[in-house]
């Protein structure tokens, strides 16, 4: 099936995260967030975000040290703003996009699964040019709960008319992994750039998501110069090991 029939073998649709996930988007999260923090004396420990990154802004800010008074609203807003002003930053992740790319090509039906808002998720996969990958993109607006409900994947699964058993979810972020398992799906994760199974928990991806943080003065600073990003029409190398994909049968080795 495709480039990669064991890890899509059995399988009738995939449902992806966003952030962190299908495109490297949690330095410019941290940054904003920290920008829009400044303003009320608040500053944010690196460590603490990458624990939480899967989390949406709103549920960041109520589990936040000092937070719990300042103006939800308001830093939500200007969080938003920032993310808006550098959303043609942003690059996809390559390993995952390929597997989109041999998903498509194998006709299974894909969805984004995303706590965070639409108004950020649809122009990020504009940015990336994947927007008509999609038959279904549920973002914060779309359930009661998010991640680590199951809410947001269980949604996905019944716009894809697809039983969450039969779906495999991508996601890098301990709460999301939760939240898939909650939802029935066979999950995968993002290990050292490698997508792999998710039982190890999310020691690993918050380690991940570290590495590909950003110096001062990138892209994910307004005013910071743009890196080239990859191309995300490309359906990617043939061979597993080219293209930051492990199939199961030879992880762990």
């Amino acid at each position: 099936m495709g480039d990669h029939p064991t890890i899509l073998e059995g399988i009738g649709a995939v449902v992806f995260d966003f952030d962190g996930t299908l495109a490297d988007t949690t330095p410019s999260h941290e940054q904003a967030l920290r920008a829009a923090l400044q303003p009320h004396g608040l500053d944010i420990d690196p460590g603490w975000y990458l624990r939480h990154a899967g989390l949406s802004i709103r549920d960041l800010l109520a589990k936040l040290p000092g937070a719990r008074h300042l103006p939800h609203d308001e830093i939500i807003q200007d969080s938003r703003t920032h993310l808006l002003a550098t959303i043609g930053c942003i690059t996809p992740i390559g390993g995952v996009v390929t597997l989109l790319r041999a998903a498509r090509r194998a006709g299974l039906p894909c969805a984004i699964a995303s706590g965070a808002s639409r108004q950020l998720v649809q122009p990020g996969l504009e940015a990336l040019g994947l927007t008509n990958e999609f038959a279904a993109v549920v973002t914060a607006e779309d359930a009661p709960r998010g991640k680590p409900a199951p809410d947001l994947y269980i949604e996905a699964a019944r716009r894809l008319d697809v039983p969450p058993s039969r779906c495999l979810a991508i996601d890098d972020a301990p709460d999301g992994m939760t939240a898939a398992r909650a939802a029935g799906m066979h999950v995968l994760t993002l290990i050292g750039g490698h997508l792999a199974p998710a039982d190890g928990g999310g020691d690993q991806t918050g380690q991940t998501r570290a590495r590909r943080y950003p110096r001062n003065g990138d892209c994910g600073l307004p005013g910071g110069p743009r890196p080239a990003a990859p191309d995300p029409t490309s359906a990617g190398p043939a061979s597993p090991a080219a293209d930051g994909l492990t199939p199961p049968s030879t992880r762990g080795a």
